[in-house]
């Protein structure tokens, strides 16, 4: 027989029966203001997205749902200019002191399930509400008729969401059945070339074979569609991340593939003999161990696997964010945003058990959490070192699991950046510009949206606070800090705006309805349980 593991274990990429998803809520008259025929934004400061500094006072014009102008209006230290042009516009913002950025782009994106939350909204809110304005779905769910659906709506702005791209896994929407030959495969990625599919997901396993991936890698470049890799232990002794970036591969997802391309004194990692794939901790636990059974950083092979990927032009997408309970579970437990904003279905996803993808704490030890640190160190010190020779990396989540909820876990994922040694402002391209190159670039072009500049889509993050002087004011739980007048904590921070195609979404209000969501939920849930 076959061996068929894609059909045995999901992955972070594939929701559950989602099929039966509610459908995605049209946007209603309260949701989003606009778009307006002119739009100012006065007083802001920005940072442009591409590595520019901060500049500032501005007021930025927009018509049509793009950029238009952005005028000078003011001297720093000195009052704004009186009676600016334009006048008359439909609507004005006064954002006086605050800062725009690029709407950002998250670029390894799930919607929910059935299992974790059946209503689509719920993530796309959560999204939106921390500045993401635009969505790889890798895959968005398991089911291309709604994605590709979402995906001309969000377009439309007839739904509440961020702009979307649906990659899809092999086989994924068509009616022929797994793909399982690279003449099939080539077959597939026509098909989904006319679907409006806008790339493939690859897993490294089940019919996923190095042939497979190879032919659908060469097909896909031919018709303009991206690819990207999990790159998974099953196939990782044949096909691994330097093996990937030759064959053509967009896109490496995680840290699967990179270390073992780089093992010392051996060509598998070396694992217990009672090392099982299926069970979900010994993967997940496991891989972290891989850290010292490589070259070391800055070694002439370190450096010589970097420069290989560098020169086959493959992004790197680290999600550091959602392997990042592994280092610290009971910090990811009880971050400051899951009373309010986990729903109560998704909360009983997490917790460990065997069955749930990604909800393997089954006996999760310090050693597990001190594998998991050094892995990091290494992991950090390799996507720092690609970066700082040229090499794209791009900012992603894969929320929805592992303890992450939509939009927070996005946002950490600029903190763990920083971390790796990435400055503020190279976090900030990595969240805007990259990511537009990275979807761009396999139709050609650049991209018109990922800057704050003239002609630009008007996708853009409006917040009261400085975020390269600190990511975390960007959560929507926002940022406590002692008030010098009063001695006392107050709460700062949170995106105030979220603009996406002109149209102005009220963040704190996009919270407030999942709040409400939290608490109605949790209501009906503790009112059947009496």
């Amino acid at each position: 027989m076959k061996f068929r593991l894609a059909a045995l274990l999901l992955a972070f990429a594939a929701p559950v029966l989602a099929a039966d998803m509610l459908p995605t809520p049209a946007r209603t008259a309260a949701q989003g203001a606009g778009p307006y025929p002119s739009l100012v934004i006065r007083g802001v400061t920005i940072i442009q997205g591409d590595g520019a500094p901060p500049y500032g006072p501005a007021d930025i014009v927009i018509e049509g749902g793009r950029i238009a102008a952005i005028n000078i209006a003011g001297t720093p230290g000195l009052p704004m200019r009186p009676n600016r042009k334009p006048q008359g516009a439909t609507r004005e913002i006064d954002a006086t002191g605050m800062f725009v950025l690029p709407g950002f782009v998250d670029m390894h994106g799930h919607n929910g399930d059935p299992q974790k939350s059946p209503d689509p909204s719920y993530a796309y809110k959560l999204w939106l509400a921390h500045g993401v304005t635009t969505v790889r779905g890798v895959s968005l769910y398991d089911d291309t008729a709604h994605a590709l659906s979402d995906k001309r709506r969000s377009a439309a702005n007839s739904i509440v969401a961020p702009h979307l791209y649906v990659y899809e896994t092999l086989g994924s929407g068509w009616s022929k059945g797994a793909v399982t030959t690279p003449a099939l495969a080539r077959e597939w990625v026509q098909w989904a070339a006319k679907s409006g599919v806008d790339g493939i997901k690859f897993f490294n396993r089940g019919d996923d074979t190095p042939d497979v991936e190879k032919a659908a890698i060469i097909e896909a470049k031919r018709l303009g569609l991206g690819t990207v890799a999990h790159l998974s232990q099953p196939y990782v002794g044949q096909f691994n991340a330097r093996d990937a970036a030759a064959a053509g591969l967009g896109t490496i997802t995680h840290f699967y593939g990179h270390f073992e391309s780089l093992l010392d004194g051996r060509t598998l990692q070396d694992s217990p003999a009672t090392y099982n794939f299926f069970d979900e901790q010994a993967r997940f636990g496991g891989i972290a161990e891989i850290w010292d059974q490589t070259f070391e950083p800055g070694s002439p092979e370190w450096k010589d696997y970097l420069a290989a990927q560098k020169a086959t032009g493959v992004t790197f997408d680290p999600t550091m964010t959602i392997y990042s309970a592994s280092r610290d579970l009971m910090r990811a437990r009880n971050a400051d945003w899951q009373a309010e904003y986990t729903v109560p279905s998704l909360w009983d996803y997490f917790q460990s058990n065997r069955d749930n993808h990604g909800s393997y704490f089954f006996d999760w030890t310090t050693a597990n959490e001190v594998a998991w640190r050094n892995f990091y160190k290494r992991y950090m010190a390799l996507v720092n070192d690609y970066k700082n020779m040229g090499g794209r990396v791009t900012t992603g989540s894969d929320s929805g699991f592992i303890f992450q909820i939509w939009g927070f876990g996005y946002i950490q994922e600029f903190e763990l950046l920083q971390e790796a040694g990435f400055s503020p402002l190279e976090v900030i391209r990595s969240a805007t510009i990259e990511g537009a190159r990275t979807l761009t670039d396999p139709k050609g072009g650049a991209p018109d949206f990922g800057t704050v500049r003239v002609g630009q889509r008007a996708d853009l993050v409006i917040a009261p606070e400085n975020p390269l002087q600190n990511f975390k004011t960007l959560y929507g739980t926002g940022f406590q800090r002692l008030n010098a007048q009063t001695n006392r904590l107050e709460t700062v921070g949170g995106i105030r705006y979220t603009v996406k195609d002109g149209i102005v979404y009220d963040a704190p209000a996009l919270l407030a309805e999942v709040r409400a969501q939290v608490a109605a939920e949790k209501a009906a849930r503790g009112a059947a349980a009496r």
